[in-house]
């Protein structure tokens, strides 16, 4: 469901007094360390931490895949679904995304196939529904549910990147607890579990983890992975299942210690390329922009005024994260299919999450009217940043006031500068190339 916004005249006073600010290209320095041989790595874990590979034999595995970017996902699946072959099993794919790709199996599968990760590519099926089995139900009754497909094999493993959540702060944020708890029960349950609110999430995600051990299907074993804040995967772990949950909150504390973040605390304006479900279930990840939809991260960023420009094409044309914009452009609005992006914030229980900010006929003019339209700035020397998008901190570019302040910085070095914001004729901003 997309619509045709019209062309928009917005009269601003003051606009004329706003001076776009000479920019510098710099680079941002975070901890490098990587896994270099990722397939390789992975299958040396599973062969050393997985014991009893008989117990696997002749049983239907099924392997959860969610919607979040990870580099080399589909190496890394194939690796997985290639170890349970050789030990004897029948793998296949389960997409555990809750309702991602507009809450359908065709929309999940297409998702995975973004990937990379297809039957013909892993070697194995993918079996995508949107049914669910009801396995237990929490302490006030609320349901816990599984996919059918996976409820129905003889064993599950459960995979998934491990990350700060957007949202909310505990021990288990986004990682293996949370694949069980919203990403394994598909639409129906990841709708369940949001109506109870982010500020539960601490403390439920580890008790239904808990209970699906217990009392769900045949829980075989868990692969987590961190990124780096270059995003390159620099931990990859698997444990059996009695050791998943301890496992989960680890490696949070190992994601959180690499996730980048910008060199200075607050900007006037912040200027992101390109938001997607592929970059963070908030399209931009508020653990960098600090804006969410539950209440903002102002700990971690401070910014009086968000652009945002573009859209992956990963994320299908999902917003969500749109909403967190001061300003937008038509363009991009043009390009959003509002029914996947309503259904993603109305399951996860953020309204809020579907509403349109204002919007301006060029990038050129959305920039101009952010800086004129923040609180106290300086309109002849505004501190402006601009990002690719949130996965992409290494390589920004930022305006002469922020510049100054950081130079001399042991973990910033100058690419180029000064230079100005570079409009085509059209008003279309240049992207940030990756470094």
């Amino acid at each position: 469901m997309q619509f045709n916004f019209p062309p928009i005249d917005i009269p601003v006073e003051g606009l004329d007094k706003v001076k776009l600010p000479q920019m510098y290209s710099i680079t941002q320095r975070y901890d490098d360390q990587r896994v270099v041989d990722i397939s390789g790595q992975l299958a040396a874990q599973l062969e050393s931490q997985i014991g009893n590979k008989e117990a696997f034999k002749g049983k239907s595995i099924a392997l959860t895949v969610g919607s979040r970017g990870i580099p080399h996902l589909d190496v890394m699946a194939k690796t997985i679904c290639d170890r349970l072959k050789a030990w004897g099993a029948a793998p296949f794919i389960v997409p555990s995304m809750g309702s991602h790709g507009g809450a359908t199996a065709e929309g999940q599968i297409e998702m995975l196939a973004g990937y990379n990760i297809t039957e013909q590519s892993i070697g194995v099926p993918i079996k995508s529904c949107m049914d669910v089995v009801q396995y237990d139900s929490l302490e006030d009754g609320t349901p816990l549910y599984c996919d059918r497909n996976a409820w129905g094999a003889d064993g599950i493993v459960v995979f998934n990147k491990v990350k700060p959540h957007t949202d909310f702060r505990g021990t288990h944020e986004s990682g293996l607890a949370k694949m069980i708890a919203i990403g394994l029960a598909k639409h129906k349950g990841a709708s369940m579990f949001h109506m109870k609110g982010f500020a539960c999430f601490p403390d439920v995600l580890p008790a239904i983890a808990e209970k699906f051990i217990k009392n769900g299907p045949q829980l075989m074993f868990g692969v987590g992975v961190v990124q780096n804040a270059y995003d390159e995967v620099c931990n990859i772990d698997v444990c059996p299942k009695e050791g998943i949950i301890k496992m989960d909150a680890d490696l949070l504390v190992v994601a959180k210690g690499k996730m980048p973040r910008f060199k200075f605390q607050e900007c006037d304006v912040l200027v992101i390329d390109e938001i997607g479900k592929n970059i963070s279930g908030n399209g931009h990840d508020p653990n960098i922009v600090g804006r969410n939809n539950s209440g903002d991260f102002l700990e971690v960023f401070t910014l009086k005024r968000l652009v945002i420009l573009g859209i992956t094409p990963e994320s299908h044309h999902n917003a969500a994260g749109i909403n967190l914009a001061d300003i937008t452009t038509r363009r991009l609005l043009n390009e959003v299919d509002w029914r996947a992006t309503w259904i993603n914030v109305l399951t996860a229980n953020r309204p809020n999450g579907g509403k349109i900010p204002v919007y301006a006929e060029t990038d050129r003019d959305a920039v101009i009217m952010a800086i004129r339209t923040g609180d106290n700035v300086n309109f002849e020397h505004p501190r402006v940043a601009h990002i690719k998008n949130t996965l992409c901190m290494t390589r920004i570019d930022v305006s002469e006031a922020i510049y100054n302040e950081i130079k001399d910085r042991d973990d910033v070095s100058l690419i180029s500068g000064p230079f100005e914001l570079d409009f085509n004729t059209e008003g279309r901003l240049t992207p940030i190339e990756e470094a």
